[in-house]
């Protein structure tokens, strides 16, 4: 985890785990449906949205939002940060 803005409640290393998992699930299936390498995975809850983009070698972007949001403004303002964090790394 470089940096984040999770709620108190929430434990970053758990959400880095839970993030890499999915990230190795999403892998392995695009590998074996012959989809190409990952770009991005969306895992919708009944009280929201988690959105993984591949930001870099070995980087990933994760953001958490309500049910109410609005999906395209999220993957447009990921798509934007993603490129400035590839400026970086």
């Amino acid at each position: 985890m470089i940096a984040s803005a999770l709620p108190q409640h929430i434990e970053e290393s758990r959400v880095a785990g839970m993030t890499a998992t999915i990230l190795s699930l999403g892998t392995r299936a695009a590998i074996e449906l012959e989809r190409g390498d990952v770009e991005e995975v969306l895992v919708r809850g009944t009280d929201g949205y988690a959105v993984m983009l591949a930001a870099g070698s070995g980087t990933l972007l994760l953001a958490l939002a309500t049910r109410n949001a609005k999906l395209g403004l999220i993957f447009l303002d990921m798509r934007r940060t993603v490129a400035e964090i590839k400026k970086i790394l």
